[in-house]
């Protein structure tokens, strides 16, 4: 998805869905079967899978009591999700302390293996489709929503099991005093939008307000952070909402990557992003610094990073999107890898990894395994490799079915954002 499509997202509760004919309905569904077919990408899931999902939702809330004493009671703390306002599952929740010394941030993430572990049949489908694609108005899932959707979600005032990540934080520069991962019991507050989260900032007498604010001080400070130590940010005008999950779950999927390469040395599934040749820099900053009204700080010319963030935020609203072009033409795909040395170029970490998204992303749930288990699983290097594809693939069907969207006249963001419904022409 976009940043520009998720930002809209945050501001569309007022909106109804985009109107099409039958026959444009058939078009659309033609398409995407095309699609399916030509990346080999599978949507509907096997009998069985589906009755072993089915099978694992029955009798949650007993099964959630049972593990209360095995887990950390996390119930009483003060917590909540933020998510598009369209969002089906939510995967990660957030609570906030500031102390005398530190700030504790805790992320909630679903416990997903607890439901979906090797040896599963729901395990070797995700494995199989490697992540979900969101297609505009359209989910090819990762796991059978009738799980994802329903125990696997952080919905709010219901008991969940989750995989908290627990940040103890110093107060002068947001470093690390300590990190713990361990299994929870959670109970999230509220379920809230972009635009909700917006607005409890401006409200002073709102639910949640001191929590999210002093969370939103902590988020910006982490971007202003990673913005010095020369991580690429190519979207600088983000909303605070989309500031505070980005930024939060940044630092959470550092800290576990932390634990699991420097504290366990162990493989598991990281992300690693080489950096440009010099030259292809060279060629993006030229191409950039030749835009109309647009002009490179001179001081930010050393590290091309920093270059592009210092013009990314004086740059005229209308060329925001020629620079993201020029940048992402000359930057290679990020992959998997089973070790994470040669780094995150685009982010500036020496080692990074996914762990906030088990509900769609294979990677996740693999390293959520590790976690738990300190079980690698032995054919890690072919699941890093066949992930790096699926999303390779997932991303080519969603630009050609957003290319032809708009080759039929809609708009792709407002079909992403706001659903179709199907009407009849008028005789």
């Amino acid at each position: 998805m976009s940043n520009d499509a998720e930002a809209a997202q945050g501001s569309i509760e007022d909106q109804g869905p985009v109107e099409i004919s039958p026959e444009l309905d058939r078009q659309i569904e033609n398409k995407r079967d095309d699609l399916l077919e030509k990346f080999e990408l599978h949507d509907g899931f096997a009998p069985e899978v589906i009755e072993e999902a089915e099978e694992r939702i029955e009798d949650v809330q007993a099964e959630i009591q049972d593990e209360v004493d095995e887990r950390a009671d996390m119930r009483p703390l003060p917590t909540w999700t933020t998510d598009p306002v369209d969002a089906q599952d939510f995967d990660d929740a957030v609570s906030v302390l500031e102390r005398d010394e530190e700030y504790v941030v805790w992320v909630h993430i679903a416990d997903v293996t607890h439901y979906v572990h090797p040896g599963s049949k729901m395990w070797d489908a995700a494995m199989d489709r490697g992540n979900t694609i969101y297609l505009p108005g359209y989910t090819i899932h990762m796991l059978p929503p009738v799980l994802a959707e329903t125990v696997c979600s952080l919905v709010p005032n219901e008991d969940r099991l989750a995989h908290t990540v627990e940040m103890h934080l110093d107060k002068e520069d947001l470093s690390y005093r300590n990190i713990e991962i361990y299994k929870s019991v959670i109970h999230s507050d509220e379920r809230l939008t972009y635009k909700e989260t917006e607005a409890r900032l401006d409200d002073e007498d709102a639910p949640l307000h001191d929590e999210i604010s002093l969370v939103f001080e902590l988020a910006d400070q982490m971007h202003e952070q990673r913005k010095e130590e020369g991580s690429l940010v190519l979207n600088p005008r983000r909303d605070r909402a989309h500031t505070i999950i980005e930024e939060c779950m940044l630092k959470a999927n550092k800290a576990v990557t932390h634990e699991l390469m420097w504290d366990r040395g162990v493989e598991a599934v990281y992300r690693v992003h080489p950096q440009p040749s010099p030259d292809e820099w060279d060629d993006a900053l030229r191409e950039i610094q030749e835009l109309d009204g647009v002009s490179i700080p001179g001081d930010s010319w050393d590290d091309p990073r920093k270059a592009v963030n210092a013009t990314l935020e004086q740059a005229p609203e209308r060329q925001l999107g020629k620079i993201q072009w020029a940048v992402m033409k000359v930057m290679p795909r990020a992959r998997y890898m089973n070790d994470p040395f040669g780094g995150h170029h685009a982010l500036n970490f020496e080692i990074y990894g996914h762990f906030t998204s088990p509900i769609r992303r294979m990677s996740d749930l693999v390293n959520h395994w590790i976690v738990y288990q300190n079980d690698v699983p032995e054919n890690l290097v072919e699941l890093c490799d066949h992930a790096s594809d699926q999303q390779k693939a997932g991303e080519s069907a969603e630009r050609e079915y957003r290319n032809f969207l708009e080759e039929i006249g809609l708009d792709p963001d407002a079909v992403n954002n706001r659903g179709v419904e199907v009407v009849e022409p008028d005789e």
